[in-house]
C-alpha cells in the first residue's frame, strides 16, 4: 500500500534552504519520498506517531549520522504521511519538545477545518 506523503510549508521552506546548500539533497530526498510511501514507519519514534528520519546527503559526504534529519508525522488511518521538518544535523542537534508540539498542532488544526 502506498502512503501519500505530504509536505507542509514549514518543511518546503526548509527543504529550499538546505537544498541550496546541498546539490544533491533533491535526489536524496526523493529517495527517502520513494521509501516513505512503500513503509512509512521509519526512524526514531519521537512520540504521537511522529518520527526522526536520518537521511544522508550525498554531497556532504558523511553518511547518515552527518546528514539531514526528517521529522515525519504519520497517520496510519489516513495512509498519509506528513513531514514537517528537515535540518542538516551540523546545524541543530534535536528538535525541542515545544518545536514538534507546535508543528502537530499545525496538522491536526488543518485537519479539523
Amino acid at each position: 500500500m502506498n502512503y501519500e506523503i505530504v509536505a507542509i510549508p514549514n518543511f518546503r521552506k526548509e527543504l529550499k534552504k538546505l537544498s541550496k546548500k546541498y546539490a544533491s539533497l533533491k535526489e536524496d530526498f526523493s529517495d527517502l519520498i520513494h521509501s516513505l510511501q512503500e513503509t512509512p514507519i521509519q526512524g526514531i519514534s519521537l512520540g504521537k506517531n511522529c518520527f526522526k528520519i536520518r537521511m544522508s546527503i550525498k554531497s556532504k559526504g558523511k553518511g547518515k549520522s552527518g546528514g539531514a534529519r526528517v521529522i515525519s508525522l504519520v497517520k496510519i488511518n489516513k495512509n498519509t504521511v506528513f513531514l514537517l521538518s528537515v535540518y542538516d544535523k551540523a546545524e541543530k542537534e534535536n528538535i525541542s519538545n515545544t518545536e514538534l508540539k507546535a508543528l502537530i498542532e499545525l496538522i491536526e488544526g488543518e485537519e479539523q477545518e
